[in-house]
């Protein structure tokens, strides 16, 4: 008798950032194996791949070209029935007390300031991917 072991479906992860170099670091850090990477540079485009595609972790910028922001993106992924639980990581160079409490309030779900380790966000990922947080 022959066992055939299925894999576990590929998660989907959506780069929203105007920041081509960054886009390509992530797409780079990420884009072996377990996620499909999908990629936007502003927020209008993330968020309607982001109600397209249903990601499983959207990594956000807060300061884009047009008219929405990564903070408005969030609130309204985290408004949404279908992406209230996708995982929201914002990635930003703004690092005051203020811009933490506005991410928080917005519903990110992690709130990292540029420049970042890697390899601490691989660690943030897989924790909140595993359901270890």
């Amino acid at each position: 008798m022959q066992t055939i072991l299925k894999s576990a479906p590929m998660q989907k992860m959506l780069i929203v950032d105007d920041n081509g170099d960054l886009r390509k670091l992530l797409r780079l850090t990420f884009g072996y194996g377990k996620y499909q990477i999908l990629e936007a540079e502003n927020g209008q485009s993330g968020l309607n791949l982001a109600m397209q595609q249903k990601p499983d972790v959207i990594l956000l910028d807060i300061m884009m070209p047009g008219e929405i922001d990564g903070l408005l993106v969030c609130e309204l992924i985290k408004a949404s029935p279908e992406l209230k639980d996708c995982c929201v990581i914002m990635l930003t160079a703004r690092g005051q007390r203020e811009d933490f409490e506005k991410g928080e309030k917005a519903g990110a779900d992690y709130y990292i300031t540029k420049p970042f380790s890697p390899l601490e966000l691989i660690e943030i990922i897989e924790r909140k991917r595993f359901n270890k947080d």
